[in-house]
């Protein structure tokens, strides 16, 4: 009963196969999942191509643009995918899906009708909230779909979509924008420019996908790994309490209910991170940037809390796990690079090597894919090749993307040839992209297959509030400090504010050496942490 309440009826999942394989269908529900992620990255990342017109028409700065193409999204996509990811842990995970599909698609759309940079905040956050549906999801329908042998390379192949998708963006941006300044150049129907246009024409069909997502099969959950499990009986109400743990001032009356110790720490931490965002933003002047980050973490802060003393075993698992946290943070620091780069390339290639934007937009768009497709692919195969020989065999392929990039990026953001930037962009993408699949498949192995869901949300902690969340923003605020002034007018210094993510490479290896150590003990000793 508890399975038929929880995914929506007995009719609607798939029997566990004889053998731990993948069968035609696995592959047909993967394949379905890419094009999801695709358009999740072409909503997302199609900001990139349109930064300059933005900017240009909103009067905004390069720190501004970099809170819109990070932490705008990022906060709520991070803080939103925690009760999600704990909702596909208990509820249809088709069903939610379809659902967040339509409310991204539907954000992404109205984010065309901005016209300041509050409007167009407020629908960035929305395009989050409902991105943060769909990793959880996935991943968790990817793990019950695949045998633990294939499951690197089935989620490589489904983060494939975020490479395509994020160059695809760049290529639909650039032609949608100058086609519709062309024909409208004093502003087309309802008054809206090339930028509005675009991101109009890449959400609505976001809307049409949502229903063929809604007609996959549900799969039994578990039972790939012969381990089945069901999820709660009331997986609405499990959401509403998630929740309501991270938004103030809720979490307040969370904090007391656990007792007064668990209040008075609660508060404290909301004054040090107040007072640390308070600091940051005297120091930058940049308010929706460091207000958002300290809602986030704190709101982050307060769900741990919650999560230690309701479901314990899952907290040992994720956040008691030290492998678990420097794998994540170590993989985070690799994408702050990698959403840096995603977002500013453009904008850069533009503004300050003077490239054409329908040129760069169709030469970087490929890199973008290419790369990224082809290094997540190739990395996710090496990782599971050394996963067989070694049980922290995959740690190698994630720091091979923090060491490899870094002379392309280097190289790329120093020289005034556009072939060699473009080639080195390429070799950044590369190197970068073959770390995805060993993240994410260590992190779901130090799990148990009920945690799944809950362990995806934590793992997009780190690529969103480390990585997506200060990626663009450090490099448009480097830039802001480094520039000068022309004109009376502020004149950033792109390339100073990209050479910056090199320094970041240390700290990430630092992390993932230590990860290295730690992951065979901590996958081994799941089952004793647990009863512990």
């Amino acid at each position: 009963m508890a399975e038929e309440t929880s995914h929506g009826g007995a009719a609607h999942e798939q029997a566990p196969a004889a053998a731990a394989s993948a069968s035609g269908y696995s592959w047909y529900v993967l394949s379905v999942l890419v094009v999801v992620y695709i358009l999740n990255f072409i909503d997302r990342q199609i900001i990139s191509i349109l930064a300059v017109d933005i900017k240009a028409d909103l009067g905004l700065k390069d720190g501004d643009m970099g809170f819109l193409g990070g932490a705008a999204f990022a906060v709520f996509y991070a803080l939103f995918g925690i009760p999600l990811g704990r909702l596909a842990d208990n509820w249809n995970r088709v069903k939610l899906l379809s659902i967040g599909l339509t409310l991204w698609s539907a954000m992404t759309a109205a984010s065309g009708f901005a016209y300041n940079q509050l409007t167009l905040t407020l629908a960035r956050m929305g395009v989050g909230v409902g991105e943060a549906t769909a990793s959880p999801t996935a991943y968790s329908l990817i793990s019950d779909y695949f045998p633990k042998r294939q499951k690197a390379t089935a989620l490589a192949i489904y983060s494939s979509g975020l490479y395509l998708g994020g160059g695809v963006s760049l290529f639909i941006g650039a032609l949608i924008l100058e086609g519709w300044n062309r024909a409208y150049p004093a502003g087309g129907p309802l008054g809206l420019v090339g930028w509005q246009a675009a991101f109009l024409a890449v959400g609505i069909p976001g809307l049409l996908l949502a229903l063929w997502v809604a007609s996959l099969r549900e799969p039994v959950r578990g039972a790939m790994d012969g381990t089945p499990a069901h999820g709660s009986p009331t997986p609405l109400r499990e959401f509403g309490k998630d929740l309501s743990m991270i938004v103030p001032p809720l979490t307040l009356y969370g904090a007391w209910q656990r007792g007064p110790a668990a209040l008075a720490i609660n508060i404290g931490f909301a004054a040090a991170v107040s007072t640390f965002a308070w600091w940051m933003i005297k120091l930058t002047g940049n308010l929706p940037q460091w207000s958002a980050v300290a809602l986030g973490y704190y709101a982050v802060f307060s769900w741990a809390c919650t999560l230690r003393a309701h479901d314990p075993a899952t907290f040992r698992l994720i956040w008691g796990t030290p492998a678990f946290i420097c794998t994540t943070l170590g993989y985070g620091l690799v994408s702050l690079a990698a959403y840096a780069l995603a977002f500013w390339s453009a904008p850069y290639a533009e503004a300050v090597l003077g490239l054409p934007k329908q040129e760069l937009a169709f030469i970087l768009g490929a890199n973008g894919a290419v790369s990224g497709f082809v290094g997540v692919i190739i990395g996710g195969r090496i990782a599971d090749a050394l996963r067989e020989k070694n049980p922290a065999g995959r740690i190698l392929m994630i720091i091979f993307g923090v060491v490899a990039p870094v002379v392309p990026i280097w190289i790329g953001y120093t020289t005034e040839d556009s072939t060699i930037f473009y080639t080195m962009n390429f070799l950044a993408g590369l190197f970068g992209a073959a770390a995805l699949g060993a993240a994410a498949a260590t992190t779901q192995d130090l799990v148990l297959p009920r945690m799944r869901g809950t362990a995806t949300a934590a793992f997009f902690l780190g690529t969103t509030l480390v990585g997506l969340s200060f990626g663009p923003y450090m490099v448009g605020q480097i830039s802001d400090l480094a520039g000068t002034i022309v004109d009376g007018k502020p004149v950033g210094d792109l390339r100073t504010g990209i050479l910056s993510l090199i320094g970041v490479a240390p700290i990430a290896l630092g992390l993932l050496i230590y990860a290295y150590r730690a992951v065979p003990q901590a996958e081994a000793t799941i089952e004793e942490r647990v009863r512990a």
